[in-house]
């Protein structure tokens, strides 16, 4: 079963030097219809203006996944991390008991654009930590690349939650199948260019919510190629 949630259906929220898509209901943005899709709580389509950003706030709790598409973004936190988030890399917070953290645009004129994540965790509590580090892109052309799980595998970067979060980029005219467990429910987003999902055109801030299949097939649709994010086991 695949249920569409387009992108211009999406919470929109624009202020200042933010510019945010909501996939589920966030903040201001309430949709009692998308509070969420089993462990995933938030996907915010964010683009963040030169000199913008999050000043100081605090999390609990929660995995929080930084995926960068455009620019780069600035972190700091409470338990001593400093670095620069660049376009290609994955980010992952564990707020766990509690972590306070500051993100900024590194750019004073040119935009950043990313998409933020967040995972309910399998336990609550936990000391807070965080990791980071580049994606291997070469590795998602055309092939569904792990680049966030439980277990690390592949290289990828740690969860505290039961799922895995893989990306690819999509060719034109390339048909790649993901062999699916009906038994699992999963989410694909599209972060950007167009793709076909079985005979369904999908488009840049389109996402699924997919359960009792037992494949996906995915057709890169332009020149540029897709970028999509599948999560495994929500």
């Amino acid at each position: 079963m695949l249920t569409i949630r387009k992108s211009n259906e999406r919470g929109h929220v624009k202020m200042g030097w933010l510019d945010t898509h909501h996939s589920f209901s966030f903040g201001s943005y309430h949709d009692p219809r998308y509070m969420g899709f089993g462990r995933l709580r938030v996907i915010n389509d964010d683009i963040i203006a030169g000199g913008g950003g999050f000043a100081p706030h605090s999390h609990q709790d929660m995995e929080i996944i930084t995926y960068m598409l455009d620019g780069a973004l600035a972190h700091q936190d409470s338990i001593g991390n400093g670095s620069t988030i660049q376009p290609g890399d994955i980010q992952r917070m564990s707020a766990g008991r509690g972590i306070t953290h500051s993100e900024f645009n590194s750019s004073k004129s040119e935009a950043a654009h990313l998409l933020q994540i967040w995972l309910l965790p399998e336990k609550d509590g936990i000391p807070p930590s965080y990791a980071q580090q580049a994606i291997d892109r070469s590795r998602m052309k055309n092939n569904w690349l792990p680049v966030a799980s439980e277990d690390g595998r592949e290289g990828s970067i740690s969860l505290n939650v039961p799922t895995t979060l893989y990306a690819i980029l999509l060719d034109k005219g390339k048909e790649v199948t993901y062999k699916a467990d009906p038994k699992l429910t999963y989410w694909l987003q599209v972060a950007r260019g167009n793709l076909k999902l079985g005979d369904q055109k999908l488009q840049a801030g389109d996402g699924v919510a997919i359960s009792a299949e037992t494949s996906l097939i995915v057709t890169g649709e332009a020149d540029i190629p897709a970028e999509v994010l599948l999560f495994e086991g929500l």
